[in-house]
């Protein structure tokens, strides 16, 4: 029991812990308005290495950089508290207006949707069946997942998190034979439709006629921007994509939308709920409200206005190192993931002693810095124009330049 003297004792140590916690706090509640504090240059601090990003917006380099739309509403959120389901809510209605789907949700990144949706395809709104993930056995639920051996290049691990079995399949007739009793979902990559042999509309048609869910994992397919609609209109039962790629939302957010319960039931796989396996993959309310105004950033800009500036970023870069002997470059769009004007840069290798991967490592250690796509043994790099900032094609172009000279002097 506390007595008068010990409170009066204890008291008597708040002017310390004033100090120690900032003056303008008091019993809980600010009695000054905080000034505001400069912004800190963490990284500089650290004395980490920037770079020019002609890569594109991949993982490692930490994805995209957030417009100023973004930046300010994940700023003003940080300042209210909300509760996370409202918000969930909230936000997945409007993301599903804007994509033409029944429900969605933000998720953790794009791999968190893949998680959380196969988890959700499995157990359904069963929480018993919820808590019992990843341990399907004597469960009575279906755990097999049908994909393409072509699809399964890596990103197809996320599946297994929910402890379901893939079963690797390549044509028509393979796919009919594996589907069985036990077969929970069908699974497709759409970065990899070039090179499977069963495309969108005929995979879907054979899992609608046997009652299969199907899972498109779209993550960096945008632009088109058509294309975050596209497969909700297609059939797709769910769609997954990263938030933080071509779309400029956080990295650590994706968007995992589709059939009403199907959605439902993923949430009963992720945060606020815990007794799931899906209780690690949080996003906070920041990321949430960063996702929903990245994406209707995204699709409400000038897309047309913004493909001339990429082509005109790539000819100015072709333009400045033309007169460069024993090198030549051509312009190309991928035909499917990162659709963007790219430029190639190649030459002869008879004529130039240069690999890719020599070339782009000594545009990553010159000043500035600059990342391209290289590989050991190509005779090429591709430059991407799209995650350059305004004016950073000058500096690209110089830089190529310098570097192409060098290798023929």
């Amino acid at each position: 029991m506390i007595t008068r003297r010990k409170l009066l004792k204890r008291l008597s140590a708040l002017p310390l812990m004033g100090g120690l916690f900032g003056s303008h706090w008091a019993f809980g509640k600010p009695s000054v308005a905080p000034a505001a504090l400069p912004a800190r240059n963490v990284i500089h601090e650290m004395g980490l290495r920037t770079f020019i990003n002609a890569a594109g917006n991949y993982t490692s380099m930490t994805a995209s950089l957030m417009p100023p739309e973004v930046m300010g509403a994940i700023q003003e959120a940080s300042k209210h508290y909300v509760m996370l389901e409202d918000l969930q809510d909230a936000v997945g209605a409007k993301i599903a207006e804007h994509c033409h789907a029944e429900a969605a949700m933000v998720t953790a990144g794009c791999w968190s949707a893949l998680v959380l949706g196969t988890a959700g395809v499995l157990t359904g709104t069963d929480t018993k069946k919820v808590a019992q993930l990843p341990f399907l056995e004597g469960t009575g639920m279906k755990s097999e997942i049908i994909l393409q051996k072509s699809h399964a290049n890596g990103y197809h691990h996320a599946l297994t998190n929910t402890g379901a079995k893939l079963v690797l399949i390549e044509t028509r007739e393979e796919l009919e034979a594996a589907i069985n009793e036990n077969t929970a979902m069908m699974w497709y990559l759409n970065r990899e439709t070039p090179v499977g042999q069963i495309k969108h509309t005929e995979w879907i048609a054979i899992a609608r006629k046997h009652g299969i869910p199907t899972m498109n994992d779209i993550a960096a397919d945008v632009p088109p921007v058509e294309n975050l609609w596209k497969y909700n209109d297609m059939g797709f039962d769910l769609v997954a994509i990263s938030g933080g790629k071509a779309l400029c939302g956080p990295q650590s957010a994706g968007i995992l939308m589709g059939k009403k319960d199907l959605i439902a039931a993923a949430r009963l796989n992720a945060p606020p709920r815990g007794g799931n396996i899906g209780r690690g993959n949080k996003v906070n309310k920041e990321e949430i409200i960063g996702m929903l105004v990245a994406l209707e950033t995204f699709i409400n800009r000038d897309h047309q206005a913004y493909w001339k500036e990429w082509e005109r970023k790539v000819a100015f870069i072709a333009g400045e190192i033309s007169g460069v002997p024993g090198f030549r470059s051509e312009t190309f769009v991928p035909e499917i993931a990162n659709e963007n004007p790219t430029l190639k840069v190649s030459w002869d290798k008879n004529r130039v002693a240069l690999t890719g991967a020599q070339l782009g490592e000594r545009l990553r250690k010159g000043t500035p810095s600059i990342e391209t796509i290289s590989w050991e043994g190509e005779d090429y790099i591709r430059v991407a124009v799209f995650t350059l900032n305004q004016g950073e094609e000058n500096v690209v172009a110089k830089r190529l330049k310098e570097e192409l000279q060098a290798a023929v002097s």
